[in-house]
């Protein structure tokens, strides 16, 4: 387990458990939804976790690729998906690490959970402004694989909760948790405590704000989709940016074009890499 500290910020991470974020506070304030790292028992928990190679959701999980069926592990309980990649559910190695920063390492070869092999990397650079990670995976299997990355933050929802973020499009979600339809979008201006919201936004400028009462957060990143979840019975506001449109392989395979989903495809060798920032600053 690995504490950094800069200024007011403090972040625990947790290798072991999906190389997540335990936690992240501002004077002992959460930013992210955080657990002692020596008490977090799943990366389901956790404050932040990578999505790696796919994010959210690949449908029934199946994944039909240049002609062939991949049976994938339905990896999240009763749900019938295969969700979030499996980054998340694999432990990490700790390549180096000081007061500040650390970088963490996975290697993955083919299994029921991804048929591809891939190894991937975090980084972690904390400074008194806030959290820059950055994600980055190489395609090491023979043949070409679909890819995609992102995070899966959790930040605390307090009552005076607002969230903004501008967007061009967002797909609908039907009753299975699945995009139906590209509809468009400017984004949301919103307050967080009564916001009811499951979706994957495109065209997004790379800039989230949520402010409260006790801090004002700023989420940036050059990706260009968005994922937003949160509800009423919610004590949290997920804020994901992310490479590609949820169940991207299927709808790719439908006939959608990759670039207008956000889907990499990665050549034997290729590498792709994506970064956010989480900056922190107390409301005066």
């Amino acid at each position: 387990m690995i504490e950094l500290r800069a200024g007011s910020l403090r972040c625990e991470l947790h290798p072991q458990l999906g190389g997540a974020v335990a936690g992240f506070w501002l004077d002992g304030q959460p930013v992210l939804r955080s657990t002692p790292a020596a008490q977090l028992t799943s990366a389901r928990l956790a404050g932040s976790y990578p999505l790696v190679p796919f994010s959210n959701r690949i449908g029934r999980a199946n994944l039909e690729w240049q002609g062939t069926q991949h049976p994938l592990v339905r990896n999240n309980g009763d749900e019938p998906h295969a969700i979030h990649g499996v980054g998340w559910q694999r432990a990490w190695g700790v390549l180096e690490n000081d007061d500040t920063s650390a970088l963490l390492a996975y290697e993955h070869r083919p299994d029921p959970s991804w048929p591809f092999a891939f190894d991937c990397s975090q980084t972690f650079r904390l400074s008194p402004q806030g959290l820059q990670m950055t994600l980055a995976m190489t395609n090491q299997s023979a043949q070409p694989a679909p890819a995609g990355l992102g995070w899966h933050p959790y930040f605390t929802k307090r009552p005076a909760s607002h969230l903004r973020f501008a967007a061009a499009g967002r797909w609908e979600m039907g009753t299975d948790k699945l995009p139906t339809e590209r509809k468009h979008s400017t984004g949301l201006d919103a307050d967080a405590a009564t916001l009811d919201v499951d979706h994957c936004f495109d065209g997004w400028d790379g800039l989230v704000e949520l402010r409260d009462e006790v801090m004002l957060v700023r989420v940036r990143s050059e990706l260009t989709r968005l994922v937003v979840f949160t509800n009423a019975t919610r004590p949290f506001v997920a804020i994901e940016p992310v490479s590609h449109v949820n169940n991207a392989v299927h709808l790719f395979a439908a006939g959608v074009s990759a670039q207008q989903l956000g889907l990499h495809i990665l050549h034997p060798g290729e590498s792709m890499m994506a970064q956010m920032t989480i900056e922190v600053e107390a409301v005066r």
